[in-house]
Order: structure tokens, then C-alpha cells, then sequence
């Protein structure tokens, strides 16, 4: 079964993500899940990766099937300034996305 459930609380709710992904643990801001290819993905914010803050702040792609252990966090957050809602990728698949 897919994390879809956690994931679209946090979307909605703005409220952080932790799930590992390839066998490492991260803190999300999840901002926008969307389908390609018959695939949901995510598109986050990792706060945090195997508990320390990321070198970048950065919009990274997450492919639902990937993510284990997904638990949402009582940590909200506010929408980052490099999240582009009407970039071409999301045209047409967006599910949910951060309002602003």
C-alpha cells in the first residue's frame, strides 16, 4: 500500500513527513504530489537527511512506492520560495498542492 494517506495530510495541512527513502531517513516538507507515468510522486523540501539538516535547501522528487515508514510529524512549515506550483512538470497531474 502507497504512503498516500500521510502524504496528503501533510500537503494539506502543511505539516512534515518522516519516511525512509533508498534506506535513508528524512525529515519532509511536502509540497505537491502529482503523477507521471501512472506513478504518484511527491515533490519535498528535506529538512533534515539521517538527522542533519541538508547542505542545500532544495525541491527534491519522491516516488511514493519508495518512501517506508511514512509517519506525519505534529511540525508544521511554510511553503518555500523555490516551489514553483505552475512549473510545466506539474501541468495537467497535480493531485494536491501547498497553498501559499
Amino acid at each position: 500500500m502507497l504512503p498516500s494517506k500521510e502524504l496528503f495530510e501533510g500537503v494539506a495541512l502543511k505539516k512534515c513527513v518522516a519516511a525512509t527513502y533508498n534506506n535513508t531517513a528524512f525529515k519532509l516538507a511536502p509540497h505537491i504530489l502529482y503523477t507521471r507515468h501512472d506513478e504518484m510522486y511527491v515533490d519535498a523540501v528535506p529538512l533534515e537527511k539521517d538527522g542533519l539538516p541538508p547542505r542545500e535547501v532544495k525541491l527534491g522528487t519522491f516516488k511514493l512506492s519508495g518512501l517506508k515508514d511514512v509517519r506525519v510529524e505534529d511540525l508544521h512549515f511554510e511553503r518555500s520560495e523555490i516551489f514553483e506550483p505552475a512549473a510545466e512538470k506539474y501541468e495537467g497531474t497535480t493531485l494536491l498542492a501547498v497553498e501559499s
